[in-house]
């Protein structure tokens, strides 16, 4: 085949391309161009950096393989970064790589494919793939540490059936072996935990440079409704949160709920937190066939699946979960199979 591998300077996607060569495809790699500075400048932290896209260009030399940089700057900013403000500002807990994923990565690198002549997309996540009878099916990492099929959990049959995972098959000491073996300078580079147009991690410090308007000031509230305190913004709240709330009380205290209609932030005690069920919008099936019944649901990229119940857009957990928020992600599991994903609209407290 013809493959159109997409680079990001990590080991993970350095490796996919390289074994994409070994099996004797014909590989062109690929970087995209997602989010500059007020001066056009490249971050300098987190990923999609200058020296990651410097880190891809020299794996693609090392594997004489074509390489390209392409700008999606303006698509990512309309799809992930006023999304991102927009749900700050709306007291949802967004998941902007996702959304990357969802909007720019997947949908405008396969529709790229005929203008490469490429048969599939191949991307460095640690998930696997297979087919059976016509049908793909979606399914964790072989090292679990790392598996990533829950931020792929919005993939449909349009996007797997052209899409493949090799480094998925392998643990992530296997990879960083494989690129050892070669010679790659990426073999041993940390892994990039930030949101890339945040970069150090300080995502209230990013809304206000950005959008200084959504910050609204508001109520600090007990449970009851009496008065705790007041804020700056609700976009500066998350919940579960328990530090910076601005009130000190003789027990702690945590982020419940949020009003984004009043400006109003909600807190009260730990058990405040435990959430019998959810409300789901955005749902997908990646087998393209809606799945209702009992499923195992994950809330959190690195949390374990717990048992729930399906039934329309509402998801009912066998016992009751914490600090769930609105605007996160829920996958469904079957074993190891994907089923499907959504985003959680309100829960049911």
């Amino acid at each position: 085949m013809k493959v159109l591998v997409a680079m990001s300077g990590g080991v993970d996607s350095s490796v996919a391309a390289a074994l994409m060569k070994d099996e004797g495809h014909d590989v062109i790699g690929v970087t995209l161009k997602l989010w500059s500075g007020p001066g056009g400048e490249a971050p300098t932290a987190g990923c999609c950096t200058v020296s990651d896209a410097e880190d891809a260009r020299r794996v693609a030399a090392e594997l004489k393989i074509p390489y390209y940089v392409l700008d999606y700057i303006d698509d990512f900013r309309d799809g992930v970064v006023n999304r991102f403000v927009h749900d700050y500002a709306s007291g949802l807990t967004p998941n902007p790589c996702i959304e990357c994923n969802r909007t720019v990565k997947f949908d405008r690198l396969l529709n790229r494919l005929g203008d490469f002549d490429c048969d599939v997309l191949v991307t460095g996540h640690h998930a696997r793939s297979r087919e059976t009878d016509g049908v793909w099916h979606l399914l964790r990492g072989t090292d679990q540490a790392k598996d990533q099929s829950y931020v792929l959990s919005m993939l449909t049959q349009v996007e797997l059936s052209s899409t493949r995972f090799p480094v998925g098959e392998l643990t992530k000491r296997e990879v960083r072996q494989v690129a050892a073996d070669m010679g790659m300078r990426s073999a041993h580079k940390p892994e990039s935990m930030d949101i890339c147009f945040v970069g150090d991690g300080d995502y209230r410090g990013f809304l206000e440079e950005t959008a200084p308007e959504v910050f609204t000031p508001g109520l600090l509230v007990d449970t009851a409704g009496n008065e705790m305190g007041r804020h700056a913004g609700i976009v500066g709240f998350t919940v579960g949160q328990r530090r910076g709330l601005g009130v000190a009380v003789g027990e702690p205290r945590f982020v419940v709920r949020i009003d984004p209609e009043s400006s109003t932030v909600v807190l009260g005690s730990r058990d405040d937190l435990l959430v019998s069920g959810v409300e789901l919008s955005n749902i997908t099936w990646t087998d393209g066939v809606p799945g209702m019944g009992d499923v195992m649901a994950q809330y959190r990229a690195h949390g374990n699946p717990v048992t729930a119940s399906l039934a329309g857009t509402t998801l009912m957990f066998e016992e009751p979960q914490m600090a769930i928020a609105p605007g996160q992600t829920v996958a469904f599991y079957d074993g190891e199979r994907v089923l499907g994903g959504a985003l959680i609209a309100h829960t049911n407290l």
